[in-house]
């Protein structure tokens, strides 16, 4: 993957933010009643011309990651509208919500370490 410019790195922490701060103030709020306050945005990654982001998304609760994903996927025009009136970029980045994996990955790696270190007798 190509590296990310800082003015990239920059867009996406501010989307980041924008988007975290209307999540745990309840700008959104989810047609099944789902706490908005435990959807964490991980992470924003904007396109190099700033158009497009992609938010990753992590439910702290364990709830459905997908169907809340697709929820809010469903609503991406909101956080637009919302975005737009909050940042000053010249463009308001068309959004794509995603489950972040990594916090599965970790899991597996912790697994992996664990059983390690039990078979060296270590434990």
């Amino acid at each position: 993957m190509k590296q990310q410019s800082q003015r990239q790195l920059r867009v996406g922490e501010q989307i980041r933010h924008v988007l975290t701060e209307a999540l745990q103030k309840g700008v959104f709020l989810s047609n099944d009643g789902a706490d908005t306050s435990q959807i964490q945005i991980t992470e924003v990654r904007p396109s190099p011309d700033l158009k497009n982001a992609t938010a990753f998304v992590h439910i702290m609760d364990g709830e459905d990651q997908k169907a809340i994903t697709d929820e809010l996927n469903a609503h991406r025009q909101f956080f637009q509208a919302h975005l737009g009136k909050t940042l000053t970029t010249k463009f308001t980045p068309r959004l794509t919500f995603k489950v972040d994996e990594s916090f599965g990955e970790v899991s597996k790696i912790d697994s992996i370490l664990q059983k390690i270190h039990e078979t060296t007798g270590q434990g």
